[in-house]
């Protein structure tokens, strides 16, 4: 018996790892015949430091990422998605992809690109992946490869 999906959520944030799980939760979510859900998260903590905060930095980061969800659905909904949702989040990425999106959108696959940081780094900040891995309520599938790449 295989295990069916019917809500995959994916996190972009416009890294190279994030462009593997991008496309291979659409792989996934036409195989499943599932619901696909695209997220970008601000990270607010990044604008924690500057002193003169006047909202300037959260309306550019909130264009791109209007920006980079909209150019997402449509390639999922070319590559033959049917049912694509985007969601733009503010706050910390682990918490929101971890546990806030899950619960209020009934997501049963969370798949995301594996991080680049190395293990001083992970010490000090922890890894967005490590984090979801260890607190969300469904599965979650680390992407590593390429969608079409395949072995022997």
């Amino acid at each position: 018996m295989l295990q069916e999906y019917k809500h995959i959520l994916v996190a972009v944030d416009g890294s190279k790892e994030a462009e593997k799980a991008f496309n291979k939760a659409i792989n996934a979510s036409k195989r499943n015949q599932a619901k696909l859900t695209i997220a970008h998260i601000i990270d607010t903590r990044a604008f924690q430091t500057v002193s003169s905060f006047d909202g300037v930095l959260a309306e550019q980061a909130t264009k791109m990422a209007e920006d980079t969800l909209k150019k997402h659905e449509e390639e999922a909904q070319k590559k033959g998605c049917k049912d694509v949702k985007t969601i733009i989040e503010y706050g910390s990425p682990k918490s929101i992809i971890a546990k806030q999106i899950p619960s209020e959108q009934n997501i049963d696959l969370i798949m995301l690109g594996a991080t680049g940081l190395n293990a001083v780094e992970r010490l000090f900040i922890g890894s967005v992946s490590e984090y979801v891995i260890r607190h969300a309520p469904c599965d979650v599938l680390i992407v590593r490869t390429d969608a079409t790449l395949h072995f022997s």
